[in-house]
């Protein structure tokens, strides 16, 4: 099931991949809990509201995608986390090398047609859109072992998670982690439409120009390898989202005026704004770094 907010903060589900039907009526006390209260409780009391919505879908065929705003399917999750480095995008870089490591992105995230904004910092040569696969929490975890982890993935979402080139690794995670730069959407795809996470095509495109075009199989630390690491250290909740990290090769600037999609395999595309200030920032990299190469065997997805 695919689900989305849009409009006035209504709740939909998305029917035969183009008609939307709202099935905001069958929440509970949906205006008294506030937006991101209504997410947490579909997800933690999902297996009686599939059934609610599944009634409403069979008897609507909703209306046209097109003619709804979207807004971000997770509007501010208590913890928002990214992966650092996570895939094995150059040769030198290995499961062993590559440490489990993640950083707080701000929880103000941007839903489709919203608007990045970059800010002026003089230490940044350039931002980067980093496309990539995010995961949503389905239920509390702590101490969560390998085996177990999958059981506590509610779905997934497309994800960007811009970031600030140039500042040393020190100093970049508060640049990351700014607010509006955690752009996603078009909306959260329950897990049981995504039998293997690990094999999915992610693309993104800068103005119409394709940038990513990798699959998800390059992950270094899989999923459930993040969430036992990541709840050794802290308790995730329902709604919580972490981005798995990027395959680097195709990166490029975004600047003032720019657009940015992101389209991942069965989970939908979504289109993001960027309003830029201060003067163009165009380099390519960080200096004195190359753009990384596929690993022995090809690493991109080629289409």
């Amino acid at each position: 099931m695919k689900i989305l907010r849009f409009n006035d903060d209504r709740i939909g589900i998305l029917k035969n991949e183009t008609g939307v039907v709202d099935v905001s009526d069958a929440i509970s006390s949906r205006k008294a809990k506030g937006p991101q209260r209504v997410i947490e409780d579909i997800i933690e009391n999902f297996r009686r509201y599939r059934r609610r919505f599944e009634r409403i879908a069979a008897d609507q065929q909703g209306v046209p995608l097109v003619s709804v705003k979207l807004l971000a399917p997770i509007p501010r999750p208590a913890k928002c986390l990214a992966a650092f480095v996570n895939y094995l995008d150059r040769p030198d870089r290995s499961l062993d090398t590559l440490p489990n490591e993640y950083f707080y992105k701000a929880p103000e995230l941007v839903g489709p047609e919203g608007t990045v904004e970059l800010r002026d910092i003089p230490a940044v040569v350039v931002y980067q859109p980093e496309a990539e696969l995010a995961f949503v929490m389905g239920k509390r975890a702590k101490n969560v072992s390998e085996k177990d982890a999958m059981k506590h993935v509610f779905g997934y979402v497309p994800f960007f998670d811009i970031s600030a080139r140039g500042l040393s690794r020190r100093t970049q995670f508060v640049p990351k982690g700014q607010d509006t730069h955690g752009p996603c959407g078009p909306w959260i795809t329950t897990a049981d439409e995504i039998p293997d996470p690990h094999n999915l095509v992610v693309k993104s495109w800068v103005n119409g120009q394709a940038r990513q075009n990798y699959s998800t199989k390059h992950m270094a630390h899989k999923i459930p390898d993040q969430i036992a690491w990541l709840t050794k250290l802290i308790q995730l909740g329902p709604g919580d989202v972490v981005a798995t990290g990027t395959y680097h090769e195709g990166l490029g600037p975004i600047n003032d005026g720019d657009t940015l999609e992101i389209e991942i395999e069965k989970m939908g595309r979504a289109r993001f704004l960027i309003k830029g200030y201060g003067p163009r920032k165009d380099a390519e990299w960080m200096p004195g770094k190359n753009q990384p190469q596929p690993p022995p065997g090809g690493g991109m997805h080629r289409v």
